[in-house]
């Protein structure tokens, strides 16, 4: 005789429907699907986070890989005044931001000198010209925020 379980049949954001399926793996995918379902305090938490304003003073680690040899990944920290920091995978610069509601500009400084290989120096030169032609932030899934314009960047905030 088969064994019946439960499977979550989904029609509709609002309305999941449940029913019984004869199969071995049902338990598995109900499981599954009914962690994936969007419930009412995953979606609140989502609209709280984007009406939330700028994480000023905090560090902000880029979304990447280390690169091969090294443990470091580029942190940008802006503070209130609009003075930031920019480590990147080689060397640090000052630059000045100008943050508001949905918009934000990065004015970089003069990098201080440091000796890397010419591949760090140049995903530096390529970060550096991507940030200054960022033009908004917004907050994204996981926490995340995203610095947009050109290339989309992606950043998260790093806890101690």
């Amino acid at each position: 005789m088969p064994r019946f379980r439960l499977w979550l049949h989904r029609r509709s954001h609002h309305r999941c429907v449940v029913r019984l399926v004869p199969s071995t793996f049902a338990a598995a995918a109900f499981a599954a699907a009914l962690a994936a379902a969007p419930t009412p305090a995953t979606t609140l938490v989502g609209q709280a986070q984007a009406s939330e304003p700028f994480p000023f003073g905090s560090e902000l680690v880029l979304d990447a890989a280390p690169m091969r040899g090294s443990r470091r990944v580029p942190i940008i920290q802006i503070e209130d005044n609009g003075t930031a920091s920019i480590d990147l995978w080689c060397t640090s610069v000052k630059a000045q931001a100008t943050v508001n509601n949905t918009a934000i500009t990065i004015v970089p400084g003069d990098a201080q000198s440091a000796q890397c290989d010419p591949d760090r120096q140049a995903r530096d030169a390529d970060l550096l010209a991507q940030l200054t032609q960022v033009t908004g932030w917004r907050w994204s899934g996981g926490g995340a925020i995203e610095l947009t314009g050109a290339v989309a960047l992606r950043f998260h905030r790093l806890m101690n």
